[in-house]
This record gives C-alpha cells, sequence and structure tokens, in this order.
C-alpha cells in the first residue's frame, strides 16, 4: 500500500473540479431518478462498499448512498456532500478536497484509495514476530510520503522481563530522536492504553503492523462499541458481517477517528517516487546533494557526503544501507513518467 501527499497544486485542480460540479449539482436538472432528492448536505464516509458507500450524517445518522459515477473511487474517511432519497438511503454528488490519501494497487495495478483525510499512523510493533528496523523504515517512509504524523508503539511488553524490555526500547532509541514518539503498551494487560488513547485523540489515525503483533486487540481495546457499530452498519448496508472486511471508520470514545483496515498490513513503496524516499529519512536532509557526484549513490564514490556523515558519527550506519537498499528497489520498481 502506497500513500500520497497532495501537492498545493493537486489540491487546487481537485477544489476546482469539486467547485464546477458543486455548480452543475445546484444549476443542472438532476436526472430522472434522482428529481425527487433532499436538500444537499454534508457527511462523512464511514464504509465503502464499491456499489455503495455508507455515510454519516451531522446527527450520527447512517445513510446507504450510491455515487454518482464522475466521482471516481471514493474512500473512507473522505468529506462528502449527498442528497437523501429515501429515509436511509441517498446519493453521493460531490466529495471535499481531501488533505491526504492513502491506496493501494488493485488486482490491475492500479491506486485504489483506501483512507482520506488521515493525520496520523500508529505502527505496531512486537517482540514477537522479530522486530525489524527494516520495515519499520518502509512504514516511516511511507507515512511521511503521505504527510502525516508517525508514532511506534510497541505493544506485548508483557513477555519481557525487564532488562529485555529496556533492550529493545534501547533499539528503538534511534527513531525517538528523529522525532517519532515510541510508547509502551500490552493489549492483554491494558498497559500503555491510556498513553496511547491521548495520543489518537483528535487525529484521524490508521493502525498498521506485521500479522501477530496485536494490532486487532489493540482496536478491540480502543473501541469498546466497535460491535455494537459493526451490527449497525451492517443493518444499514445489508451487508451482514461482511461489513468487517472493508475499511471502516470507527469515532473514538475520548475524541477522534480510528479507521479499520482488516486485511492491510503493511505499506509498498512501488506508487513512490525515489525523490519521496527522502522525506522518511530527514536525518539525512542537510546532506542529500552535497556530494562530489549528482549521480552518486552512496556506495564506494570518492567525496559522499552521506557516508563521510557516518563516519563522524552523525548518521547511523544502519539507515544509509536501509535508505541505499530502499532507493535501489524503487528505481527499480518506479513507473516511467
Amino acid at each position: 500500500m502506497a500513500g500520497r501527499r497532495l501537492t498545493q497544486r493537486q489540491q487546487a485542480r481537485i477544489q476546482r473540479l469539486q467547485d464546477r460540479r458543486r455548480q452543475q449539482v445546484e444549476q443542472s436538472p438532476p436526472p430522472a431518478d434522482e428529481a425527487r432528492l433532499g436538500a444537499a448536505q454534508t457527511g462523512l464516509a464511514i464504509t465503502n462498499h464499491g456499489a455503495s458507500l455508507i455515510v454519516e450524517d451531522a446527527s450520527g445518522q447512517l445513510h446507504r448512498c450510491r455515487v454518482r459515477q464522475n466521482l471516481g473511487r471514493l474512500a473512507c474517511g473522505d468529506q462528502v456532500i449527498w442528497q437523501a432519497s429515501g429515509p436511509t438511503e441517498g446519493v453521493v454528488t460531490a466529495v471535499d478536497e481531501r488533505r491526504s490519501l492513502l491506496t493501494r494497487l488493485d488486482y490491475y495495478g492500479q491506486p485504489r484509495p483506501v483512507a482520506a483525510n488521515l493525520d496520523a499512523v500508529a505502527v505496531i510493533i512486537a517482540p514477537e514476530p522479530e522486530l525489524s528496523e527494516a520495515l519499520i523504515d518502509r512504514y516511516l517512509v511511507a507515512i511521511a510520503t503521505i504527510g502525516v504524523q508517525g508514532l511506534l508503539v510497541l505493544n506485548k511488553t508483557d513477555l519481557l522481563d525487564p532488562a529485555a524490555a529496556a533492550a529493545l526500547t534501547a533499539r528503538l532509541d534511534g527513531y525517538r530522536r528523529l522525532g517519532y514518539p515510541l510508547l509502551t503498551a500490552s493489549s492483554r494487560t491494558r498497559y500503555g492504553l491510556d498513553a496511547l488513547r491521548a495520543w489518537l485523540c483528535g487525529h484521524t489515525a490508521l493502525l498498521v503492523g506485521q500479522s501477530g503483533v496485536g494490532k486487532s486487540s489493540l482496536i478491540k481495546a480502543l473501541l469498546p462499541d466497535r460491535e455494537i457499530r459493526i451490527q449497525a452498519l451492517s443493518a444499514a448496508t445489508g451487508h451482514g458481517a461482511h461489513t468487517t472486511s472493508a475499511s471502516t471508520l470507527y469515532h473514538l470514545p475520548d475524541g477522534g477517528d480510528l479507521i479499520d483496515t482488516p486485511g492491510v498490513r503493511s505499506f509498498e513503496l512501488g506508487e513512490i517516487h525515489p525523490h519521496d524516499l527522502d522525506r522518511g529519512f530527514p536525518e539525512l536532509a542537510p546532506y542529500l546533494g552535497r556530494c562530489r557526484f549528482s549521480d552518486c549513490l552512496h556506495q564506494s564514490e570518492p567525496d559522499c557526503a552521506l557516508r563521510e556523515a557516518v563516519e563522524r558519527g552523525e548518521v547511523a550506519p544502519r539507515r544509509l544501507d536501509s535508505y541505499r537498499q530502499l532507493r535501489a528497489t524503487l528505481k527499480a520498481t518506479v513507473r516511467p513518467g
């Protein structure tokens, strides 16, 4: 899965497009089957089932809406304009400008929206499965590319004795020095959940992590009324238990929103351009572009600013290795143009 941060030019273009669509909604006669639609109102896309979108209105009521074809694919978290066609049904006629968009590749290799308007992502890690800094680096690159806040959560600390816990947090301390907060937690003992709730409060957030790190258990602990919400969504969609297989937005009890994306455990970097990679390695910024050769691969070239920074102890060797590996991978997979 990949994310993208919308540039100002893209945002302006999207806003102009949506303004035109709003004008068309207001000035053009509706299609014959929409002649009796209610007044336009704002709503929040709670979950997307492809042919239908579940929209929450200003009072918290859920409505099953179909989406006009000219809007393209919408995502969980989209702010939309919709019109009622019945007590619990409606039509989405426009979508507001997105501040961020998370995508994943579909079966045809095309980016498909998963979650919109995120502003925070928490990466869940644990003693088991074995912690991988390389995977963490991939997560943080994708998070930086979307342009949202990142957090590391070391879960399952109940499996560690004090010495092992101290050693593992020390291993992760480099990320904290880069500006990524590190929380320790246990979904089994509920240790650290208050701190995680406080960090999520006021955010629209997503939890990601490898299979087995306890992401689902954390989500259940953070959302005590999740099952009740699923039942309400199932009733609104008519999809029954299948509701849990779609990305769904839940309101956190203390404020903020949490988007649950079942089956999504990792970020794929194939849709990220190599120049976006730099955002995920902020400690390299002072040295990028200062090598003798503009096409420096930071391997064995003379006067490489990055290798010299490593030799002076200003950049961790492992992080430079990770940067080089990801850079090589992205150059091999990036699409022309």
